[in-house]
């Protein structure tokens, strides 16, 4: 009996313990710019969607970790600041900047510690160069495109050149990484749109798990009907990434953001606001 009381009053101390030193985690959600699609076909090697178009938003988050700061994707270049919508396949503009944006919450472009991007390519990518004291935190196989003859399709090296130089921290990641050592914020590997692309999961304490896609899917209806754009650097992989996203969302039950759909990204509160 006394020792079945010594493990209950143990286990209650471990909880209290944990429970006191757990993180404070923020989420916001920023707009990072609009990407209208002419022929929605592009994203699909099936023939889907032909005839289609659709407006995709270009969302990135801002994670605040205690006293941290983390960037999870920069958006499109700020040189689209208002670009005009044109003609083309795909149309980017962008109406507001990211430190804007942390201007409105009072977070100066010095206090973000990290940045995270979920691949190469150059919506996702466009504003890291605002945040050069920054650790970034990119794919291993990613970064490797960066010095790739030719760049690949998307790619632009200039938007990341203070890592590229050198005089900025990078760190490359294979697997996946918990970026703050306690689970709360966990790059998840998830190749195939390109060979080093990631998704990310957030735990939040009220709003709870939120999963955060990447570009393993640009819109809802790919997961559901497994299109793969032909762009993407390997089928089979964009496939069993599809696959790991859906898994993950239904056994933690988490908030899926796919961070191209805008009515995945209204899933979560308009900024200002944050989800904690």
């Amino acid at each position: 009996m006394k020792l079945k009381l010594f493990l209950i009053s143990t286990v209650a101390s471990f909880a209290a313990t944990a429970m006191a030193q757990a993180a404070e985690v923020q989420l916001w959600r920023l707009d990072c710019g609009t990407i209208k699609v002419k022929d929605l076909s592009v994203f699909s090697d099936a023939y889907d969607y032909q005839g289609e178009s659709r407006t995709l938003t270009d969302s990135c988050y801002l994670i605040r970790h205690d006293g941290d700061y983390m960037l999870w994707d920069t958006g499109l270049p700020a040189a689209l600041l208002n670009a005009p919508l044109g003609d083309a396949a795909m149309n980017p503009t962008l109406a507001q900047t990211i430190p804007a944006q942390l201007e409105k919450i009072g977070v100066q472009p010095e206090k973000i510690s990290t940045v995270g991007i979920s691949h190469y390519h150059f919506d996702h990518v466009g504003q890291a160069a605002d945040f050069p004291k920054a650790r970034l935190l990119i794919g291993a196989a990613d970064f490797k495109a960066f010095t790739a003859d030719p760049a690949p399709f998307g790619l632009e090296p200039d938007l990341l050149a203070p890592w590229l130089k050198g005089g900025s921290k990078v760190e490359t990641v294979t697997g996946d990484k918990d970026v703050f050592g306690d689970g709360t914020v966990t790059m998840l590997s998830m190749p195939g749109h390109t060979p080093g692309s990631y998704g990310l999961l957030v735990k939040l304490a009220n709003t709870g798990p939120v999963l955060l896609s990447g570009d393993v899917a640009h819109f809802e209806k790919q997961l559901e009907t497994e299109n793969v754009p032909p762009f993407n650097t390997d089928r089979a992989e964009s496939l069993a990434s599809m696959d790991r996203l859906r898994h993950i969302a239904k056994t933690l039950k988490a908030t899926l953001i796919v961070q191209h759909d805008a009515d995945d990204i209204a899933k979560l509160p308009t900024f200002p606001k944050s989800a904690d």
